[in-house]
C-alpha cells in the first residue's frame, strides 16, 4: 500500500516597515477585517493584528498572501489546540 503525503509548503514571513507583510505557506484565510486577519498556515494558525489591514493578494495555489496596513502583532497558535479549546469552552458554559 502506497501512502501519498501532501508536501508541505515552506513558511516564510517578510515584514517591511510594519506596513507590508508577505506570508508563504498559507493554506486558507479563516477571517479578516480591518483590525485582524487570521489564517491557517503550515505551522499553525497565524493571527495578524493592527489597523487599516487589507489583503492585497492571496494565491491558494502558491500559498502566498500579501497584507498591507498598520501591523502591530503576529501571533501563532496551534490549530488543534484552538479547536479543542473552543469545543471545551462551549461544553462547559
Amino acid at each position: 500500500m502506497i501512502e501519498e503525503k501532501k508536501a508541505k509548503m515552506a513558511q516564510n514571513i517578510i515584514l517591511e516597515n510594519r506596513k507590508s507583510l508577505t506570508v508563504s505557506g498559507v493554506k486558507d484565510v479563516d477571517s479578516f477585517d480591518e483590525r485582524t486577519v487570521a489564517m491557517f498556515t503550515e505551522l499553525g494558525m497565524l493571527t495578524v493584528r493592527g489597523g487599516s489591514l487589507h489583503i492585497n493578494k492571496f494565491n491558494m495555489e502558491t500559498g502566498e498572501l500579501v497584507l498591507e496596513g498598520e501591523i502591530d502583532s503576529l501571533t501563532y497558535s496551534e490549530q488543534e489546540k484552538r479547536s479543542a479549546g473552543n469545543l471545551l469552552s462551549k461544553l462547559f458554559k
